[in-house]
């Protein structure tokens, strides 16, 4: 029997189907909310017309990404410098696709290039804890997740480019803060839910030590892409040989 055969015969659970891929977004649709309106209002104080924050939300649909492509449109940069910044912050979806890549294997390869296109850190989290422990992933259930947080994240956008033109100073009401905010909610969800705190202690420490001699020694940037990359292995090989 060929593989392909193995995953139509493969039953699908209730658990694993679009709607419960729905209903585990939920905390991120709640983060979202805040993050997206207040990506919306930096965009809207930044120039931006509606429809310039929707095709923003659709196509780019990265929070950190929108942040600073807003920042650097309202401090007057040129367009290849935004571009080239924005590709850069966003090579870090390189690697959280591979990471679920091999649990799709078994899917066509016009799915695994839209569950990818949609994949952000949020569902990457929510993705990567769930599918923790099993050989392969449902297509249902990550579409599910995929899509809710994709068309939260466009409505929460848009909700913010509307009431933006009232908010014409956003750093006064915390709204520059709402994505390291959802990040530390995100993540400490994910710590109490792996009850590992050994190893994350010892993952965290090791990122701040890398992440400050980066800084000193390399550049600021520079310095944090390399802690992620050396933190995450770090973890990986104590949870491999313990």
């Amino acid at each position: 029997m060929s593989e392909k055969e193995v995953y139509l015969d493969y039953p699908t659970s209730n658990d694993e189907s679009f709607i419960q891929g729905v209903k585990d977004c939920l905390p991120t649709v709640l983060g979202y909310l805040s993050i997206g309106f207040a990506a919306g209002v930096v965009e809207k104080t930044a120039g931006m017309s509606l429809a310039e924050i929707a095709l923003m939300s659709l196509l780019l649909y990265a929070g950190s990404a929108q942040f600073i492509a807003a920042g650097m449109m309202a401090a007057g940069n040129p367009a290849t410098a935004i571009i080239f910044t924005v590709f850069f912050v966003n090579l870090r979806h390189l690697l959280m696709s591979a990471a679920i890549a091999p649990y799709y294997r078994h899917l066509p390869v016009w799915k695994n290039v839209l569950i990818g296109s949609q994949l952000t850190d949020e569902t990457f989290g929510v993705a990567a804890t769930r599918l923790s422990g099993k050989a392969r992933g449902s297509d249902r259930w990550m579409f599910g997740l995929n899509f809710t947080g994709y068309l939260n994240w466009l409505l929460a956008n848009m909700a913010g480019g509307i009431f933006g033109q009232w908010l014409t100073s956003p750093e006064k009401f915390g709204l520059d803060f709402a994505l390291p905010a959802m990040f530390i909610g995100l993540f400490m969800l994910q710590l109490i839910e792996r009850s590992k705190f050994g190893v994350d202690l010892v993952v965290a420490i090791s990122a701040v030590v890398i992440a400050i001699a980066g800084t000193v020694f390399v550049s600021e940037n520079a310095g944090v892409l390399i802690a992620i990359i050396i933190a995450a292995n770090i973890g990986v090989w104590i949870e491999k040989w313990k």
